[in-house]
């Protein structure tokens, strides 16, 4: 009932080519391998770092051109994924599917399969400036270790859909996410912590640190990666198992027991999930 989780702080700087861009994520991987680890999770659009490599006159590249690299991501954590015999959350890569763009999160099994999970709720800069697409459903994954859910960014300040994939049977949320700033980051930070008191299950998240000075949208970018529990007598006073140093290029480990999350859904100081009065509102089961 125990696996072990990591989360990489992915430092965003101009490159020259997908290959550097592969041994970037290749050394995360490896870090994360040393630790034995089970599930390892990227940031939201760390790929847009392969808009940096520009184009024949070295103008960086624009966001509808991110899905020309959607194959070599694929085999390139497809492959990570097999040798090292993890899970990973390959963060977000914007893809494209009849004619519209959307900002997904894949999620790569050791035995090769691919899942993916399109963002549910896309925020104002991704519409306007970018002309991203809503998903348009959620799903739970079953892994080896247990039900899981990847909910991008401003996915996890929505309430709503973490019941919904609590139950359906999710224990852990994986946050991928990518913010500009202070506030933004606070956003992301605080409602994580807000899902897991409410539905007793963790909450793993991770964000972009670095810049792309020729990338618009992706100057500035301010992240940490934390691993949140519930508020209860078994888990951390303050609710963080781990977590990162704000904007340092790392990554972060910590081991989750699922049987403690059973135990606080039943016996805790609170009963949040057991609790809920769905005679007065949605029961999401």
């Amino acid at each position: 009932m125990t696996f072990r989780v990591s989360a990489v702080q992915y430092h965003l700087h101009t490159i020259s080519s997908f290959d550097e861009f592969a041994d970037q994520v290749t050394h995360y991987v490896r870090t994360a391998q040393e630790f034995d680890v089970d599930f390892i999770l990227f940031p939201e659009f760390f790929t847009t770092q392969l808009l940096s490599i520009g184009d024949e006159n070295g103008k960086a590249l624009g966001i509808e051109r991110l899905p020309e690299f959607t194959d070599a991501y694929l085999e390139l954590f497809q492959r990570l994924a097999q040798e090292t015999h993890t899970h990973i959350i390959g963060g977000t890569h914007v893809i494209e599917q009849e004619g519209k763009l959307y900002n997904t999160a894949h999620l790569f099994y050791p035995d090769g399969n691919v899942a993916s999970q399109a963002k549910i709720h896309i925020t104002p800069t991704e519409v306007t400036e970018w002309n991203m697409s809503a998903g348009d459903g959620l799903s739970v994954f079953k892994t080896s270790k247990g039900t899981i859910a990847l909910l991008t960014c401003y996915d996890i300040e929505f309430p709503e859909i973490v019941r919904m994939a609590k139950a359906r049977g999710a224990d852990v949320i994986f946050c991928p996410s990518c913010t500009d700033d202070r506030h933004g980051f606070h956003r992301v930070r605080y409602t994580s912590h807000a899902r897991a008191v409410e539905n007793q299950v963790y909450v793993v998240t991770t964000g972009t640190i670095g810049s792309l000075p020729t990338v618009d949208f992706m100057r500035g970018n301010f992240g940490q990666a934390a691993v949140i529990t519930p508020n209860d007598i078994p888990f951390p006073p303050r609710g963080i198992l781990a977590e990162g140093e704000l904007n340092d290029d790392m990554i972060i480990v910590a081991d989750l027991d699922l049987e403690l999350l059973y135990k606080v859904r039943e016996k805790g100081s609170v009963t949040t999930w057991r609790d809920r009065r769905t005679d007065l509102y949605t029961d999401w089961s």
